[in-house]
């Protein structure tokens, strides 16, 4: 979805076109998530004003864009602020006015970039449109900017000058909705106001100088302060003083004080916060002279990468104040077990993660690196010697989860499918019925979770919106969760009580390939988990374990395919417009997931279809014309698969079969009708389905290829949904 991006310099000297160039190559780094048009928004010539530069299209228009009206690269800035955004068309179509930044005057006075919707934006528009303000646009972000400037300005005329983070807190008491958003300000300068609900949102710090503690203290309105007047008190005597400048700000007096309880008193601040004596420990100095900082903010740690490894991940509801070189995280109450700090994390991610190297498209790269995330998944948790695993995550909760009345697994789109494909082995191994939830549909029909459920969430991204509504969902009914998730540090994989971290490494291409596979094995492994207390299921244990040992040379070799599947794609699937695939048992959820693959990639109709419900009504489309790929691997449902297959041969079908090396039923039926081929090695029933799919892969991505459509970058789609 939308990309959030921001640069701040705090007495690191910057010039005008490197502030540029971060920027735009952050946004170029979030590229992959989808979208339809960019922005960026940095300090103009004059003093306290905001320069915009907006685009429809690609990031490459973007730089066209800025080259066109030509600012003064030249100018050096000490401290700078800036923002970026790539935005995903939700409220507007993609058109400039309707690209971020969103402002709320022609001067530019408060400006935004926002991931997400807001849902009572029609009421707060209805109201600003009364309150004499003019909508440029049709987006939901502008009533953001414009409720800023309201409340600045009502504030202001009320003889009170809020600080940003204050301020910031009184806009998001109105809105209602998804968020994460970054806000600058002419009325502010040098200062950015970064908050999250829902949408995901990160703080990468560099300093020259060691930081002197890992966290940021959480700071809380003052208890003290409850029911005092918001408002600076002055003295109403003095005539002379008309307010107190405070970090080089005026505060204008108030009225209306008692002037006996008031007389000869200074002008004060309304709390504490507005004096800015607190400082953040992590970037106190030595000396307690300033240190040279920059601050990256970002939607995802893809852009933070390059510059550094030490980020800090927002929470919901945080407002994060970044000024004088600081960062200051405010809440706006006190919860009870909240946590007090945030801390500052060091990523494992390397920039050559986030390269396409010398493949062509980053789906490519990843169809390719699934041998090593494979191997990455299970590293450190498999003994293959001894036949045992651990998962750390998961090892205090194990008990607890083998007492479940049942096992809910929530997703969406390929997570999902990697949920049907291993319901039958934790059905199996745990003896627990299992259900799979869409997680749009589980929301919709309100399904009921008790508290002896159990609940796995599983998301390549950790932000997906539907998934998240549901945890919440699952969470207020006390059912314990897990957590199934690639990226450390996601929303998901903070509010579940438990989990495993996938480890597939960073997924840029649109199309989950890796994330599939790895989430597959991950899943697997939680299956065994369950059942490393029964005796019962020893042999069958040690069987899976030895499977997996294999499984990142089997696909190796299955790649190896990569020559046959392109011919194919050039010859029999050239210009087709439509296409069945076929599964039965562990093959269906292969079967959906490699339809949806050719879907999303190729823009080719496509359908998986469980091959027992094939005479029920799907026969009927079969004839010479309609290309078929069956799934023919061996397992215990093989008998019922190769009928299936030759009730479509027999209605003069040509299927593509899937199936193991050196399969004399397939060969022998090859000699009398016409019959494609793909070998694949053969392992465990329950794992085949991670061979299976590769074929699949590489064919949506040739199919796409051969038609020249962007591989990374499907229309239409995001890589990380973060809306409903």
């Amino acid at each position: 979805m939308c990309g959030i991006f921001g640069y701040c310099n705090f007495l690191v000297e910057r010039s005008r076109g490197e502030i540029i160039d971060t920027l735009v190559e952050g946004l170029e780094r979030l590229e992959y998530r989808g979208y339809d048009s960019t922005g960026i928004a940095i300090d103009g010539d004059e003093l306290d004003s905001t320069m915009i530069f907006r685009q429809i299209g690609k990031v490459a228009a973007l730089k066209e864009e800025i080259k066109k009206q030509n600012p003064n690269r030249d100018v050096t800035f000490v401290s700078h602020c800036g923002i970026a955004h790539t935005r995903w068309a939700t409220h507007g179509e993609p058109k400039q006015v309707n690209c971020h930044p969103q402002r709320s005057d022609p001067l530019n006075s408060f400006v935004i970039v926002h991931n997400g919707i807001i849902t009572n934006f029609r009421e707060l528009r209805t109201l600003l449109v009364n309150k004499g303000f003019k909508f440029e646009s049709d987006t939901d972000t502008e009533c953001i900017a414009k409720l800023f400037k309201h409340l600045y300005d009502t504030n202001l005329q009320n003889g009170n000058e809020l600080d940003f983070h204050e301020l910031t807190k009184l806009v998001l008491l109105e809105l209602e909705g998804s968020y994460g958003l970054l806000c600058k300000s002419i009325h502010y300068p040098n200062e950015v106001i970064a908050t999250r609900k829902g949408s995901p949102l990160l703080i990468g710090v560099k300093s020259e100088k060691k930081l002197k503690v890992d966290f940021v203290d959480v700071e809380f309105p003052d208890d003290n302060n409850l029911g005092k007047p918001e408002t600076p008190l002055g003295s109403a005597t003095d005539s002379t003083v008309d307010g107190i400048t405070v970090n080089g700000k005026k505060h204008p007096r108030s009225y209306g004080v008692d002037e006996a309880q008031s007389s000869n008193l200074l002008p004060i601040a309304a709390n504490e916060f507005n004096l800015r004596h607190s400082q953040s420990r992590a970037f106190l100095s030595e000396d307690g002279t300033p240190n040279p900082v920059e601050f990256f903010l970002s939607s995802d740690a893809a852009s933070v990468i390059k510059h550094t490894k030490k980020v800090l991940f927002l929470e919901d509801d945080d407002i994060a104040h970044i000024y004088d070189g600081e960062l200051h995280i405010h809440r706006s109450r006190r919860e009870v077990g909240a946590s007090m700090t945030r801390s500052i994390q060091t990523l494992e991610m390397e920039l050559a993660q986030i390269m396409k190297g010398p493949y062509k498209h980053f789906m490519q790269k990843e169809i390719y690196e699934q041998p090593e995330s494979t191997l990455n998944t299970m590293r450190g948790r498999i003994d293959f010697e001894n036949n045992t695993l651990m998962l750390g995550g998961l090892k205090a909760w194990l008990p607890a989860i083998r007492r479940a009345r049942r096992l809910i697994m929530i997703a969406c789109g390929t997570s999902y499918h990697s949920c049907l494909a291993t319901r039958a082995i934790f059905e199996e191994l745990s003896e627990i019925p299992v259900s799979v939830e869409l997680a749009s549909d589980f929301l919709d029909r309100k399904s009921p979770v008790f508290r002896d459920d159990i609940c796995v969430f599983v998301s390549q991204s950790g932000e997906t919106a539907d998934t998240m509504l549901a945890l919440n969902y699952c969470l207020e009914r006390g059912a314990l969760t897990v957590g199934i998730v690639n990226s450390v540090g996601s929303s998901l994989s903070r509010a579940t009580h438990c989990g495993v971290h996938i480890n597939a490494g960073p997924e840029i291409g649109v199309a989950s390939t890796k994330a599939y596979t790895s989430q597959y094995i991950a899943l697997v492994m939680f299956a065994l988990s369950l059942s490393d207390d029964r005796l019962s299921k020893l042999e069958r244990r040690k069987d899976i374990i030895q499977g997996l040992k294999l499984i990142p040379g089997q696909i190796k070799q299955v790649l190896q395919l990569e020559k046959k599947i392109k011919k194919l794609c050039e010859n029999e699937l050239k210009d087709q417009k439509s296409l069945l695939l076929l599964g039965r048992g562990y093959q269906f959820a292969s079967a959906l997931e490699g339809a949806l693959k050719i879907k999303e990639i190729s823009y080719m109709h496509s359908e998986g279809v469980l091959a027992g419900e094939l005479k029920h009504g799907v026969l009927a489309l079969v004839d010479e014309n309609l290309p078929i790929i069956a799934f023919g691997t061996r397992d215990s449902l093989f008998p019922k698969v190769v009928s299936s297959i030759e009730q479509v041969t027999a209605r003069k079908g040509h299927p593509i079969v899937i199936c193991n090396e050196n399969d004399e039923v397939w060969a022998k039926k090859a000699e009398s009708i016409h019959l494609v081929t793909l070998e694949v090695p053969q392992t465990v029933d329950c794992l085949q389905g991670l061979l299976n799919i590769i074929p699949l892969q590489l064919m949506s991505y040739w199919l796409a290829v051969n038609k020249g459509i962007d591989v990374d970058f499907p229309r239409n789609l995001a890589k990380s949904v973060t809306v409903e």
